[in-house]
C-alpha cells in the first residue's frame, strides 16, 4: 500500500502510524534504502553559498528513479516475499505529479520509466490524503527544503495532479484534517473495506 498527497499532507506520519498498528514495513521514497539516503542527500544538497545545487527537472527525475529501482528491489521485494505488509511513503504518482505535471516532463514517458524502474511492481491500493491547499500551506515547514520552498502555482499542479489520479479505481481518498490518530481510524476503516481481511491490529498505544 501507498500514501501519497502533497507535502505537509500527513503522509508520513500516518505511514508510520498504520506500520504500527498494523504490524507491517514502513518505507519511503526517496531515502528507503542506503543507496536512496544519498541520493536524497543530492537532491537536497546545497553549495558552499548555501544555495541549491543546480538539478534540471530531467535531472531530478532520474534521481527519483534511481531510487525507486533500488528501493523495490532492495526492500520492497524482499519484504513481499517474506510475506510482510508493506507500507510506502511515495511511489510512482509523487514522480507524475511532481516532475510531470509541475515540473513539465512527459507524463507518459515518466510512467513507462517509473514502471520500468519498479520492475513493474504496483501496490494493491493507492490512499491519497486530501487536506487543501491552504492547510498543506499553513503546515509546510520552515525553513523548507528544495521541494517545499517552491511557489503556490506548482504546489497547485501537484494537487491538481492528485485530485484527477485518486479518481483511479485503484485509489482511496481520506480527509486528511484532524487528529492524526483520527485520520489513521478513517484510513484504517477504508482498508477493511478495501482490503480486507487486514493484518491482526494493534492497539494505537503499543
Amino acid at each position: 500500500m501507498v500514501l501519497e498527497g502533497p507535502e505537509a499532507s500527513g503522509k508520513s506520519t500516518q505511514c508510520q502510524l498504520l506500520a504500527q498498528r498494523l504490524g507491517a514495513m514502513y518505507t519511503k521514497e526517496p531515502g528507503g534504502s542506503p543507496l536512496g539516503i544519498r541520493l536524497r542527500e543530492i537532491l537536497l544538497a546545497r553549495d558552499g553559498e548555501g544555495e541549491w545545487l543546480p538539478l534540471s527537472p530531467r535531472a531530478e527525475a532520474l534521481l527519483m528513479l534511481a531510487d525507486r529501482a533500488q528501493h523495490v528491489e532492495e526492500v520492497v521485494i524482499p519484504a513481499l516475499a517474506a510475506g510482510k505488509w508493506v507500507i510506502c511513503d511515495r511511489f510512482t504518482p509523487s514522480t507524475l505529479a511532481y516532475q510531470g505535471a509541475a515540473r513539465g516532463l512527459d507524463p507518459w514517458e515518466l510512467e513507462q520509466m517509473s514502471d520500468w524502474a519498479a520492475d513493474r511492481l504496483e501496490p494493491d491500493l493507492y490512499v491519497y490524503l486530501e487536506v487543501g491547499a491552504a492547510e498543506a500551506h499553513k503546515r509546510r515547514p520552515r525553513p523548507a527544503d528544495r521541494m517545499e520552498e517552491q511557489g503556490e502555482e506548482f504546489f497547485e499542479r501537484v494537487r491538481s495532479y492528485y485530485l484527477r489520479a485518486s479518481l483511479g479505481e485503484n485509489w482511496m481518498t481520506i480527509d486528511g484534517l484532524g487528529d492524526p490518530a483520527e485520520v489513521t481510524d478513517r484510513i484504517l476503516a477504508g482498508l477493511r473495506s478495501r482490503l480486507a481481511p487486514l493484518p491482526q491490529e494493534h492497539d494505537a498505544t503499543g
